[in-house]
């Protein structure tokens, strides 16, 4: 890591500095209380679902008495049970919550066991096998037999710009090509969990662990046929979410307030790992089809892609996942003539969701795989032909019609190719891969460009609740979700900061409906952007009440207050301290709590011609990594990774780069090594546990990983001109795949193209290689036409 102390320890306030996570301690410690912590009431119950055991059916019958009789059942509920609507798909209303007629994949809730013990419930609910008769129909297990039948969750989307057709057919070399890369289970380490507790008078307290509590409280409200102040959702933290929480808690969320309505009791519903993976959805796994044309120097003159994703068997959040895919298919590129067609597939699989990056990885990676292609059959290293295509000055309008402002991806790329001595590794690697006949080495540097928004404008705002006591010290509560990612040390070093106090002094606490009403969910890497301005916002007003009183006491101009250390001085005085100031305030009846608000100015989106200026900034990056390929049994070893990201100034450096290593090592995991696998007849998956679904491990970690924050101030006014580092360091490990591809091209000719298929396995290693060892045709040698195999 690289971390400039120097720069850090002359920020003024706590904003800007490394400072610890609000709850390290209690998480080394085991003091951190998540959901499943909370003490239980004398009373409290326990649900299990009962689920489809047919990936497609037409459902016949429920013989729910067999369940009843199960030992320490109280209740079974189904369908008909539930009093308002059946529904818990976040946008088009097409997920119910039990099913209800169809069977629509395996593993689907059809029914909700509720008993004493959780293990008795876990146990009647396996006996859904017997309980449900059904028909078995036809299942549709793959997004192209889907998209081939032109089943889709919701019409197809498209985006263009220039005249690509006429562009295609005069370009001097074109390239018809095909490639898919699979989804990725978010393998959150607290499974999804609700905690429903009923209230007197027809009102429920939900503790759920949940990135978007007020859906929550909707989606409660409208099961029960309540209204949303009859439903209070909190959640103190999450053990991680990564877009898995965002929408599909809601499922759980639903079946425990049920219950605990229909039966008067608390009820929890904890979901085995085993049911998780069988019953919420993921990132969506995407198939690609293009058509580029290129010159000889590598430059894009004209793409048509057919974008292709696996949305399962409803929409859920498909829709924004393709609108963001198609608008970061360019990434850091200008793609003058350009068309784009989305196809959401509709699928008898789970319904995927939110993953980190939502849709933008897979966006990128398409256009990141045509340009390596195109460096391969000229002969150019890619980086080259990269560079060549950046956004630069008279070429950075996007498809989408938001020119690209404040572009640091060609100096922060330079910076990059010169820390990592990028020209002297090339050669190292390939001399190296000249003299070892088993073992190859790769290379790769990728870029990133990612946009900074909600792609649908309304959901950019937040509030927050600013109480100053009159001790002094400080309690801030927001809109935004802890799940880990340190929001809630942000957010407090943001307040902290404005009324120049020690972090000390503030605490942040519990997300909660009953507190900040209508908030949109922690996802889209807007957490500190929109959480931060609106608590900065409400400090601020408070400051403001403040400012005259103390401006009195010190005889000067409120304009010459210097706020800082705990303390508020002026121009030729010691000052006061903060907590004399508050308490004198009190006793004038000023106000000492204020809510604040936020909405990002400047965006407009057009939905229906997916044209606008829908992100607020871009934040880039860029990687290289080098790693050693067995070419004997497809293993892989990430000798080293050299990253630089853009986070602007940063609000807190070493969460940061923190932030910016998970992302690369679960990027990587997603390229390299977790494969989802369904049963080709049963429709079931296979791969639903640790021991089937690998996420990568300390062993996986770069042996040499060096991570550096770029430290340009962000054009905007974002928080502290800081940028978001959630999802943009995600895109990172693009290197690390494409450096494996220019290690398996070491054991083919030049000019060669590994048909290397993503997630990297070993498995899919040694196809590639053994592809590569068949008598091969040269790129350079290849029909003007040629189409790339899977």
């Amino acid at each position: 890591m690289d971390l400039d102390m120097k720069t850090l320890d002359a920020a003024a306030g706590p904003a800007g500095r490394s400072l610890p996570h609000e709850s390290a301690a209690l998480h080394v410690s085991g003091e951190a209380r998540y959901t499943d912590d909370l003490p239980e009431p004398r009373g409290t119950l326990h649900a299990a679902l009962g689920l489809s055991p047919l990936a497609h059916g037409r459902l016949l019958a429920l013989d729910l008495a067999l369940i009843r009789r199960q030992p320490g059942v109280v209740a079974v509920y189904s369908a008909r049970d539930i009093p308002g609507e059946n529904n818990c798909g976040p946008l088009l209303h097409d997920d119910p919550i039990l099913a209800d007629g169809e069977l629509r994949y395996l593993g689907q809730p059809v029914f909700a066991v509720i008993a004493t013990d959780r293990e008795l419930a876990r146990r009647a609910a396996a006996l859904a096998g017997q309980a449900i008769q059904a028909e078995a129909l036809p299942a549709c297990l793959s997004a192209r037999e889907a998209h081939a039948a032109g089943q889709y969750v919701i019409p197809p989307m498209h985006l263009s710009r220039g005249e690509p057709q006429a562009e295609l057919a005069c370009a001097p070399h074109r390239w018809e090509g095909e490639w898919s890369v699979g989804g990725q289970e978010q393998f959150y380490l607290e499974g999804q969990i609700s905690f429903a507790l009923p209230q007197e008078g027809d009102a429920l307290l939900l503790h759920c662990s949940t990135q978007h509590p007020s859906e929550m409280q909707q989606l409660v409200a409208h099961a029960l046929g309540w209204s949303s102040h009859q439903v209070q959702v909190q959640c103190r933290r999450m053990g991680g979410g990564f877009g898995g929480k965002e929408s599909q808690s809601a499922v759980f969320a639903c079946v425990a307030a049920l219950a605990a309505h229909r039966l008067k009791r608390p009820v929890k519903l904890r979901v085995d790992r085993d049911d998780d993976f069988l019953i919420t959805g993921r990132r969506h796994g995407f198939d690609y089809r293009w058509t580029v044309g290129y010159d000889d120097e590598g430059r894009l003159l004209a793409a048509e892609i057919d974008l292709i994703s696996n949305c399962g068997h409803s929409a859920d959040l498909s829709a924004p996942v393709m609108a963001r895919a198609l608008c970061h298919f360019d990434n850091a590129y200008w793609l003058p003539h350009v068309a784009m067609h989305g196809y959401c597939a509709r699928t008898n699989t789970q319904s995927n969701t939110a993953f980190r990056g939502f849709g933008g990885p897979q966006g990128a990676l398409a256009i990141e795989i045509i340009l390596d292609g195109i460096a391969r059959r000229l002969g150019l290293d890619p980086l080259q032909v990269r560079q060549r295509n950046f956004y630069r000055p008279g070429q950075d309008l996007t498809p989408y019609g938001q020119r690209v402002e404040h572009n640091l991806i060609q100096p922060l790329t330079e910076r990059l190719v010169a820390s990592s001595d990028y020209a002297a590794r090339r050669a190292e690697v390939a001399a190296f891969n000249a003299a070892s006949p088993v073992l190859k080495r790769g290379l790769a540097l990728t870029p990133v460009k990612f946009g900074i928004s909600f792609n649908v404008v309304h959901l950019n705002q937040a509030g927050a609740l600013v109480h100053v006591y009159t001790d002094g010290s400080v309690l801030v509560n927001h809109g935004g979700t802890e799940m880990g990612q340190g929001l809630n040390t942000k957010v407090a070093q943001v307040v902290a900061q404005e009324l120049g106090l020690p972090l000390a002094r503030v605490r942040a606490s519990a997300t909660d409906t009953q507190k900040i009403a209508n908030t949109s969910a922690t996802a889209a890497s807007t957490g500190s952007d929109l959480n931060g301005k609106a608590a900065q916002d409400a400090a601020r007003r408070i400051k403001a009440r403040l400012a005259p009183l103390a401006a009195q006491r010190l005889g000067c101009a409120e304009a010459e207050l210097r706020w800082a250390d705990g303390r508020v001085r002026g121009p030729a005085s010691a000052g006061l301290d903060f907590p004399a100031l508050v308490g004198e305030a009190y006793l004038q009846r000023v106000q000492l709590w204020s809510e604040g608000f936020y909405a990002t100015p400047g965006l407009h989106w057009d939905k229906e011609r997916l044209q606008g200026h829908p992100f607020y900034y871009f934040a880039f990056g860029a990687a290289v990594a080098e790693v050693l390929v067995d070419t004997l049994t497809g293993e892989v070893r990430v000798l080293r990774a050299d990253a630089l990201h853009d986070v602007g100034q940063s609000l807190n450096p070493a969460i940061d780069l923190g932030q910016v290593e998970g992302a690369f090592v679960q990027g990587q995991g997603w390229l390299t090594t977790e494969e989802l696998v369904w049963h080709p007849q049963s429709g079931r998956l296979a791969t639903h546990a640790p021991s089937t679904y690998k996420i990568p491990t300390a062993n996986d970690m770069p042996w040499d990983f060096r991570v550096a924050l770029f430290g340009e101030p962000a054009g905007v006014d974002s928080i502290h001109r800081s940028k978001a580092v959630g999802e943009p360091p995600l895109l990172l490990p693009f290197s690390v795949l494409l450096a494996i591809k220019d290690a398996v091209a070491a054991c083919g000719p030049a000019r060669c193209d590994p048909p290397l298929r993503a997630p990297a396995t070993p498995e899919a290693v040694l196809a590639a290689v053994d592809a590569l060892r068949r008598p091969p045709v040269a790129a350079a040698a290849a029909p003007a036409h040629e189409r790339m195999p899977l």
